[in-house]
């Protein structure tokens, strides 16, 4: 088997495994509606509005009069063609609900996953290479906040954030989505914990990779540990890091549910919460469907990203 024919068919792979995440998710999320309690007419509905008019509206849209099979490939047929149904709560498309909080959820991910991985490998990269007295005791006492790190979780983070820097300070507004002062403290409060964990990957990889004998070759001709650890030492310690992708996509999936709610600002989270206290399914089903698209899309970046780091699992691929 050649390597384009290796490469495709791992591609294929991927493909076939995204795609039975997305049916699965997608099952899980009828099954939900399906499982709600009362009326499935009455679990679409939620705490909206009831009338005559509106159920004949559902059950027409849904086809709830027909079997349940068919019901159910009906709403698959409707999903591949981007219809995620209506929020009769909301009196709005579920896809129009979600693409307007969308933009404020994907810059608290963006701008947390940032604030991690810039923390992880600041602390990474002066507390790896050599040992030396001064180095040991700064790798001790990052450990010990990067235990801290791991150990408080993000809405506690957040609420002493908020105390210290909002209420006492008054560096940054309390709540709200207001420009990037807004954004500050809740990317500190989800990237912590991913700065954390992240950090001590890093910084085991380096250790590990100082002591490797490209190492011992390159110290033979004269690089300084710094670079070392920098130029040569980081790509071998990323694989595992790269590994952990997944792991804090869904923190920062789960973690933005609760820091939105802290800090008073729009997103997917507060629709989610929002939608679970007054029964709005069809919005809870959208919310299921888009955690897993985002975990199918992160998990194939991260497939890509070791091809990047690693160059000898091209050929094995």
């Amino acid at each position: 088997m050649t390597t384009v024919t290796r490469r495709a068919a791992h591609v294929a792979r991927r493909g076939l495994g995204g795609l039975a995440v997305l049916w699965a998710a997608a099952t899980i999320a009828y099954a939900a509606l399906l499982l709600a309690p009362g009326d499935t007419v009455d679990a679409i509905i939620g705490d909206g509005l009831d009338t005559p008019r509106i159920r004949a509206e559902i059950i027409a849209e849904w086809g709830l009069d027909r079997p349940e099979i068919v019901q159910y490939l009906d709403y698959l047929g409707r999903l591949l063609h981007g219809d995620l149904g209506r929020s009769y709560l909301l009196q709005r498309g579920v896809g129009e609900v979600l693409a307007s909080q969308l933009p404020s959820t994907a810059a608290l991910a963006v701008a947390a996953a940032l604030t991690g991985v810039t923390l992880a490998l600041a602390l990474a990269l002066v507390t790896a290479g050599r040992r030396t007295a001064f180095r040991s005791r700064l790798r001790a006492l990052t450990g010990t906040a990067e235990l801290v790190a791991v150990s408080v979780p993000p809405f506690l983070i957040g609420i002493v954030l908020l105390s210290v820097f909002s209420f006492r300070l008054g560096w940054f507004p309390v709540a709200g989505d207001r420009g990037l002062a807004s954004l500050v403290l809740p990317a500190l409060a989800l990237g912590i914990p991913v700065a954390g964990v992240l950090g001590q990957v890093l910084r085991e990889g380096l250790e590990r990779a100082v002591e490797e004998p490209f190492a011992l070759t390159a110290r033979s001709r004269g690089i300084t540990e710094r670079a070392l650890v920098a130029r040569h030492a980081l790509r071998h310690a990323l694989l595992p890091a790269v590994t952990l992708t997944g792991w804090f996509t869904g923190l920062l999936l789960g973690g933005a549910v609760i820091v939105e709610a802290v800090y008073g600002r729009p997103g997917i989270g507060q629709i989610a919460v929002q939608a679970v206290d007054s029964r709005d399914m069809p919005v809870v089903m959208a919310v299921i469907l888009f955690s897993a698209v985002v975990y199918v899309v992160v998990s194939s970046l991260v497939d890509l990203a070791y091809l990047v780091v690693d160059p000898r699992l091209r050929e094995s691929r």
